[in-house]
Parts: structure tokens; sequence; C-alpha cells
């Protein structure tokens, strides 16, 4: 299965999948119409379907173009189905779909929000929930959400690579750099970044066996981690809470 990342709008991302055996094309969400069908022109593939990860306005704003343009099937979460788009097809937490991804719930940012999981390539797409070296902030999802969400997607493989669906790396690690973050993973990180941005490269796509040295809400049950952020002795959801808090008000 084949990788492509979209810049769209100021700082989303889309991601292409494609599948060269059957030619089926899946495409994780759909911020902007005209770069995604710009990249599927270059490659010569044809969209098949459109996964939608939540319905906040920049994930979907490009989805009608898609559809009327591709025909590609459109499929989202059936628990949100009356805040998503008209969907051709729903699913449900737990289920498996075409091209292999699992359903993971990702609530937090939104209620009913989903991550999707790839074993067969090992990447998981997480689009407003855990984020590059970050998560997602809270509208009208919880604090408590936003943890069982995170822990959900810690429990997957190391080797599990992250892909978000902003360009929030650079930010995201300044901020994480407050929460004692192991040092040698942040140094080498803080100096690949600007290499990243200079040359247009994707900055997510990290593994979480890297986020766990530098993602502070991957490392909330950590003392140090709880004492940075002013709750010493906290409990992790508490620090995570907290840590969220601080992030909105910085």
């Amino acid at each position: 299965m084949t990788l492509a990342i979209i810049r769209c709008l100021s700082d989303n991302y889309a991601f292409l999948l494609h599948e060269p055996e059957t030619g089926e094309t899946t495409l994780i969400d759909a911020p902007q119409a005209v770069p995604i069908q710009a990249e599927l022109a270059a490659r010569g593939w044809t969209l098949t379907r459109i996964y939608i990860t939540h319905h906040h306005w920049d994930h979907v704003d490009g989805l009608e173009a898609l559809r009327a343009a591709t025909g590609a099937e459109v499929w989202g979460n059936g628990a949100d189905a009356h805040r998503l788009p008209p969907l051709d097809r729903t699913f449900a937490v737990g289920d498996t779909l075409p091209g292999g991804a699992q359903v993971i719930d990702a609530s937090g940012h939104t209620r009913d929000q989903v991550a999707l999981y790839f074993p067969g390539r090992a990447s998981v797409f997480t689009a407003d929930s855990l984020m590059t070296h970050g998560c997602g902030r809270l509208f009208d999802g919880t604090a408590d959400e936003m943890f069982d969400t995170v822990a959900r997607l810690s429990a997957l493989p190391d080797e599990t690579l992250l892909y978000s669906g902003h360009d929030y790396a650079q930010p995201n690690l300044d901020f994480a750099a407050r929460y004692a973050p192991d040092a040698g993973a942040l140094a080498a990180r803080q100096a690949e970044l600007p290499g990243l941005a200079a040359k247009g490269l994707a900055t997510t796509g990290t593994s979480l066996a890297s986020e766990r040295l530098l993602n502070p809400y991957l490392r909330c049950h950590l003392p140090q981690v709880a004492a940075a952020a002013g709750v010493p002795g906290a409990n992790p959801r508490a620090v995570l809470a907290a840590i969220r808090a601080q992030k909105d008000a910085s």
C-alpha cells in the first residue's frame, strides 16, 4: 500500500492510500478538493472511497467536490452521522473496513471522532486526537475521553507510525519541551524539524516509540511530567487535564 501525504488549507494533512494489487485508493479526510485531485491526477490513481474521521469543517470541506468528480463512496461513523455530510456507508467503532482499516474510538477533540489503524502497514491516522508531539484541543469532548483515547492508541505497537491531521509539530514540540521529555530525543527532533519544513516535507509520521519520549500526553504517568505540569503526585488523568489546560492558555 502506497501512502501520499497532501497538504491542504493552511496546515491540514489529507492522506491517500493506494493498493497496487486492486487499484483501489482510499482518502482519509477531505479538507480541500483541489490539492487532492492534483495528487490523484499526478499519480494516475482513481479515488475509490473517502473515510471521514470527524465533522469539523477543515476535515470535510472538499468532500462534495471530490464525491462529484470521482463518484467515491463516503464513509463515516454512524454515531456521528447527524453532524457529518451525507454518508454512503456508515461504520462503527471496532469495525474493519475495506483496505484493512480498524476503527478506533478517538473521542476527546470531539465526541465520536475515530482513528483508523492499518495493522498491515503499521500506521494509524489519528486526525485531531493524539497528534505529532501533542493532542487536539478539547471541543465537545472531555479530558477523560482524551485520556482514554491516548491509552487506546498507546496500546498499539511501538513501530506504529502516527499520522495526525495538522502540521502542528513545531508548536507542539516547543510546548512539549516544558514537560521533561527525553533530552536526547528532544535535541534530535529540534534539529530535524526545521530541515523538514525547509524542504516542504511532512512533519507527521513519527513512531509511537518516538512519541513516548517526547509527547507529554503519552507520559502523564511519569512523576517528572506531573511535577513539570505543577501537579506533583496527581493521577495521570489529572496530569493530562492540567497539561491540556496549560496548552489552551499558552
